[in-house]
């Protein structure tokens, strides 16, 4: 059975409300998980709270401080970050952190930013070793959302994961960017699918619910369900209609 989680950042959100009540409200719309981005400035306490009275999981949740890791000198604050980012995810019961790679640097060539992305990233596993955690890369569209991103292609950051070569570190896989990019998901992921520890949906143009564009999500998720994923499907995309049964009809239409 597939596993569907809310990215309350954008669902189940009202205006001048909380955490706690959006995790309220997607307990009860039957969701049996939620994630969200930055866990600084939130209120920790109450966030754990609603998710013991709910018995809600955590997916994922974003690996602070987000600082290019493209860039060496921003190696030891991240890595000190990382630390703090898996003590709060284990207290959580997340099981993936989400990392971004950052935005290309003038004066650095690509292949400096790569190998400093990579050497980063090997040392941040040393970290994750032992923890329960693992750590999601987010290759993200350059051409709508993330113009001047360093990672926007699927099989450049899955050979950057080849390159790192250890287990605690993985891809997400966003088939909304993945899509405005022009990939074809059985095409970069052929092969290669037990390097994706998350994967998230939204549709295009618009990045709203699955149903309201063109992308043939439900399509792609079959076919990336077939292939061997087990983990969580991030619903994290920017609703046109509030309520439960909007997020319903957009699982309904993903193949349930």
């Amino acid at each position: 059975m597939r596993r569907y989680s809310a990215c309350i950042e954008w669902l189940f959100a009202e205006e001048g409300d909380s955490f706690p009540d959006r995790i309220r409200r997607a307990h009860a719309a039957c969701l049996t998980a939620i994630e969200f981005w930055r866990w600084t400035g939130k209120d920790l306490d109450a966030i754990e709270a609603a998710l013991k009275e709910t018995d809600l999981a955590v997916s994922s949740l974003v690996a602070e401080p987000m600082i290019a890791l493209t860039d060496a000198a921003n190696r030891q604050a991240w890595l000190k970050g990382l630390a703090e980012s898996v003590s709060v995810a284990k207290r959580l019961g997340a099981p993936v952190l989400i990392a971004q790679a950052g935005d290309n640097l003038p004066g650095l060539t690509r292949e400096e930013q790569r190998r400093a992305l990579t050497e980063t990233l090997r040392a941040g596993a040393d970290i994750l070793k032992g923890s329960g955690v693992r750590l999601g890369v987010e290759p993200l569209n350059i051409r709508i959302d993330h113009v001047g991103y360093f990672l926007d292609s699927t099989r450049e950051g899955l050979d950057i994961i080849d390159d790192v070569a250890r287990p605690e570190i993985g891809i997400v896989y966003d088939i909304y960017h993945s899509a405005v990019m022009d990939e074809r998901t059985e095409e970069v992921l052929n092969g290669r699918l037990d390097r994706i520890i998350h994967v998230h949906v939204a549709d295009h143009p618009g990045r709203n619910e699955p149903g309201s564009g063109g992308i043939e999500l439900a399509r792609r998720l079959g076919w990336i369900f077939a292939n061997g994923y087990d983990g969580a499907v991030g619903l994290e995309y920017r609703p046109t209609r509030p309520g439960a049964d909007a997020v319903k009809a957009a699982i309904a239409s993903l193949g349930g």
